[in-house]
């Protein structure tokens, strides 16, 4: 499996650059627990359209939909995952998630208000020795194509609370994003799902996701 993660990677390297090479997905991360892992339903395909427009990336334009236990999260680059409520790793499907990360794959958990106190349980499972760590400003995800000098915006108020892009680091990799208190699936959903929330912070949202999606396509 790691083979096949490296093996994709060199693609995305090609993908990144040149239309002519065949679409590869985004996947949505399908867990249990009875979480809404379906949540921001525009979210991810809004996301895949705005890189192929400004990044000039090859994705599908569908989201695939990846299950955590399934060998299926090894065929994409990059799984978003989201919700509001419980979440559930089983053994086996958090040894899966963490071949998967430590393969070359990347887990990007957006809180949609709600997902924080289970999602750090479980993904104790996926990495027992791993703590979130606060990234910086300074860190390149912030400093891709789009420049994010504060650092992750803020997208969506729930509690007043500052946004938070938290980290988990595997040997120096970053194998998980963590956007904490910004909601970033609010902002790339449909314009209009959500009145009252602006424009400008609609596209303040898009152009963190595709600073993200850049970061680890090049990293």
């Amino acid at each position: 499996m790691r083979i096949k993660l490296l093996i994709l990677s060199s693609f995305l390297v090609v993908l990144f650059s040149s239309y002519q090479v065949p679409s590869y997905q985004l996947a949505r991360l399908k867990y249990s627990g009875g979480g809404d892992w379906y949540g921001d339903r525009t979210a991810l395909v809004n996301l895949i359209a705005f890189c192929n427009q400004n990044l000039h990336t090859n994705f599908a334009e569908e989201e695939a939909i990846a299950e955590v236990g399934s060998p299926e999260i090894f065929n994409y680059p990059l799984i978003y995952m989201t919700g509001h409520g419980n979440v559930t790793f089983s053994a086996q499907e958090a040894q899966n998630l963490r071949k998967y990360l430590t393969g070359g794959g990347f887990l990007h958990v957006d809180d949609n208000y709600g997902l924080d106190k289970f999602i750090r349980i479980q993904m104790k499972k996926v990495f027992p020795e791993l703590s979130f760590v606060e990234l910086p400003p300074e860190h390149p995800v912030f400093n891709q194509k789009y420049k994010f000098p504060g650092g992750l915006p803020k997208v969506h108020e729930h509690d007043g609370k500052r946004p938070q892009a938290l980290a988990l680091l595997w040997k120096g990799r970053m194998v998980c994003f963590y956007s904490y208190e910004s909601d970033l699936g609010n902002g790339w959903e449909d314009a209009g799902t959500y009145p009252g929330d602006s424009q400008d912070k609609r596209l303040q949202a898009l152009k963190m996701g595709a600073n993200l999606v850049e970061y680890v396509l090049t990293q």
